[in-house]
């Protein structure tokens, strides 16, 4: 497995360069993750499939699903796409390489858990600034268009967030310069992280059923279906700055009475 890695990875250096790979490279892999683990979720919305796992019961119009998805490509193009090349060199100044060797999985594994949780740590601070409200009304409310998120809505978001929020993203591989490889899986594995999140959809084998402190898409459904002074459950990945700060009181709250009506109903049943 190793070898075929490593071969894939020699024709890539050998056919592109370092900036096409990290620049190109990295926004085509993007979008193709992004669409293709976000756009089952509008076909699942408008099909009506799986709806016992939906987390709300109001959908999305195909009008609003459209129009978050004419609303992506501009701003993906416009300034993801910017953002990656303008950041090329700060990110080759600090070391980013993708010549071989490839790096160890223990390296890559240890890098991947520093980005999470610097990533959530800053995220956190950074959306609660965005929810003061001044910065609500004028830049966060436009993620907040979508009180019933699908997998797209994750992006969906204010060009001056999109770079706000997107620092908390970039900052830790900007400070340790990893291989090419190990930025992309991470890159990989917050897409798919920020599109379950806001999926709308809590299934048995969500990863919150199975990970302690991984918020999921029931953590941050809930952030969006409040008004933005009582919303709270800031965090992007994980549960603990939020339970610290006590920012998800009123979710706790909620899970434990949803818990009593289900033990209360329970015990009818048998009755």
């Amino acid at each position: 497995m190793a070898s075929l890695i490593e071969s894939g990875w020699q024709y890539l250096i050998t056919h592109f360069s370092d900036f096409q790979l990290a620049c190109l490279g990295s926004f085509f892999l993007h979008e193709g993750v992004f669409f293709l683990s976000g756009l089952p979720f509008i076909w699942l919305e408008r099909a009506g499939w799986m709806s016992k796992y939906k987390i709300q019961a109001k959908n999305n119009t195909p009008a609003a699903q459209e129009k978050c998805i004419v609303r992506l490509l501009l701003y993906h193009f416009g300034v993801n796409l910017p953002v990656m090349i303008f950041s090329y060199p700060v990110f080759t100044y600090m070391g980013m390489r993708s010549s071989l060797p490839l790096p160890s999985w223990k390296v890559v594994l240890i890098q991947i858990i520093f980005y999470f949780i610097l990533e959530d740590f800053i995220f956190y601070w950074g959306h609660r600034i965005l929810h003061t409200k001044w910065l609500y009304k004028h830049v966060h409310s436009v993620h907040h268009e979508y009180a019933t998120p699908f997998g797209l809505t994750s992006e969906y978001a204010h060009p001056a967030e999109i770079l706000f929020l997107g620092f908390a993203t970039i900052f830790g591989p900007a400070i340790t310069g990893p291989h090419l490889i190990t930025l992309w899986l991470w890159m990989v594995l917050r897409v798919l992280e920020t599109v379950e999140a806001h999926c709308g959809y809590h299934f048995p084998w969500s990863l919150s059923n199975f990970l302690p402190l991984y918020g999921g898409a029931d953590f941050h459904d809930y952030h969006h279906r409040l008004l933005y002074t009582k919303s709270g459950n800031y965090s992007s990945t994980f549960t603990y700055m939020d339970r610290i700060f006590g920012t998800d009181i009123g979710y706790r709250k909620l899970k434990a009475l949803k818990s009593i009506g289900v033990e209360d109903s329970g015990e009818q049943k048998k009755q």
